[in-house]
């Protein structure tokens, strides 16, 4: 199977995801139910962006552009790839660099996810059943030549001591940070409340961390924001909500609410769900800087970084850690 052929079905693959299919749509409600926390919305719309992000044409063309990529491999390598379940298909680009650089891959599921994933393999060997010896979900990853696993700072511990012998990528808990100037619109602040509340926060590109200047007017955010108080009606995200609220009372700590998100100022960069921290700054170089070199950001958000409402869009040549995932792939 050339790589010509892998684009076309990925091709394939993306159209499906944008179809109205029974049996995806099936799926999807099904991923829904047993996890409380992949609100139909969310996996719509993580569906959809790696449908028109990735799947498309002219971003595989990218992918074909900038890398090496030989037709067949002639001795293909099994790489494990242990995915996580934070979000909606958080897996879903190890298993297309995979794919694409025609190795085969074991996958590990998350149990928090593992309904979608599994269903998108299977639809690729049901077109093509010789992707079978090339795509295996399992729940024990053995024998493989190289790893790729995603988890939190404890877990990566119990990666580097498995798989430290083999090749490997090992991610640990990233998040992202926006910088304000104070003169936001306030349509740029409504995308940027895409970037704090999508998939309730969960994300490892979801902004937790604001930067603003010293005179800033939290108002005008607090407004545009709210075009999430319907988070505020999920259980899960309200019992957050309520807790972390409490906290701050009790502690006799300042906050704001529009009662969907608490804003709390914080010098750490990790905020609990249902709230963001904020910290004012004077040197705008000076934060940029801290960022650049903070291992734990995956993203940063304003004017010269990630556009407003674009953290949860990377583009398929942004890794996930700062990683090349392919050429790690094309190098084994």
């Amino acid at each position: 199977m050339n790589v010509q052929y892998r684009i076309g079905i990925l091709e394939k693959l993306g159209n499906y995801i944008l179809s109205e299919n029974p049996d995806w749509l099936e799926v999807k409600y099904r991923a829904a139910a047993e996890n409380p926390w992949f609100d139909p919305k969310f996996i719509d719309l993580a569906s959809v962006n790696i449908a028109l992000g990735y799947l498309q044409p002219s971003s595989l063309e990218v992918v074909l552009d900038r890398y090496e990529i030989p037709e067949t491999q002639s001795q293909p390598k099994n790489v494990g790839i242990v995915m996580a379940g934070n979000i909606p298909l958080v897996g879903f680009h190890d298993f297309l660099c995979v794919f694409l650089s025609g190795h085969k891959q074991s996958i590990k599921p998350s149990s928090k996810d593992s309904v979608l994933i599994q269903h998108l393999a299977n639809k690729l060997i049901e077109w093509q059943p010789e992707l079978a010896e090339y795509i295996v979900i399992s729940e024990r990853l053995l024998n493989c030549d190289a790893y790729i696993a995603t988890g939190s700072n404890n877990t990566s511990r119990y990666f580097e001591q498995y798989f430290g012998k083999y090749p490997n990528i090992i991610r640990k808990n990233r998040t992202s940070a926006a910088i304000l100037a104070g003169d936001e619109t306030p349509e740029q602040l409504q995308a940027l409340a895409d970037d704090v509340y999508q998939y309730y926060g969960l994300g490892c590109r979801n902004v937790t961390k604001l930067y603003v200047p010293a005179d800033y007017d939290f108002v005008s955010l607090l407004e545009a924001f709210r075009k999430y108080t319907w988070l505020a009606d999920h259980s899960k995200y309200k019992n957050n909500y309520d807790y972390q609220l409490a906290v701050l009372i009790i502690n006799k700590l300042y906050y704001m609410t529009n009662e969907s998100v608490l804003l709390v100022e914080n010098k750490a960069l990790f905020s609990p769900i249902s709230q963001l921290h904020y910290e004012f700054y004077k040197d705008r170089n000076e934060v940029i800087k801290s960022l650049q070199t903070n291992e734990s950001v995956q993203a940063i958000v304003g004017k010269g970084h990630f556009p407003f409402g674009s953290a949860q869009r990377p583009s398929i040549v942004d890794f996930a850690d700062g990683t090349d995932t392919m050429k790690f792939l094309l190098e084994l």
